[in-house]
């Protein structure tokens, strides 16, 4: 019959012994908390072969409960660099109190980080902004 289930088959536990925990090796740290998936983050800083080691630079931005974040970073192997940063709570210089967290406030920072990245590479009179 088709339906019929081997009587004699025995559930085997399966035994972890000394000899699998010493082969065992553990996850990176930040791929255990959850925080960094090294697959999407390999094909986000991986720069082109012929551009000869040049850093591959992203904007990253941050969503706090009371502020936005932005910086200019740029990956190496012995961590990311941040070339420059600003958060809303800056912004407040520029007149802007309150609604630190909103679309115009991370439209505003992400400028900010912007303009001190220029200033820092000397190209900040190049690029004039609309004033």
């Amino acid at each position: 019959m088709g339906g019929a289930k081997n009587q004699n088959a025995s559930f085997v536990r399966v035994q972890k012994n000394r000899a699998y925990f010493s082969r065992y090796q553990v996850k990176f740290r930040r791929r255990r908390e959850g925080k960094t998936d090294y697959r999407q983050r390999k094909r986000l800083c991986a720069q082109d072969k012929n551009k000869y080691q040049a850093p591959k630079y992203r904007l990253v931005v941050r969503f706090t409960n009371t502020q936005v974040i932005c910086q200019i970073a740029y990956a190496l192997v012995d961590g990311d660099r941040i070339l420059a940063q600003a958060t809303s709570k800056e912004l407040a210089r520029y007149g802007l109190k309150v609604g630190l967290k909103n679309y115009a406030a991370a439209y505003c920072t992400g400028l900010l980080v912007a303009r001190r990245l220029l200033q820092k590479l000397g190209l900040y009179s190049t690029y004039e902004g609309n004033t």
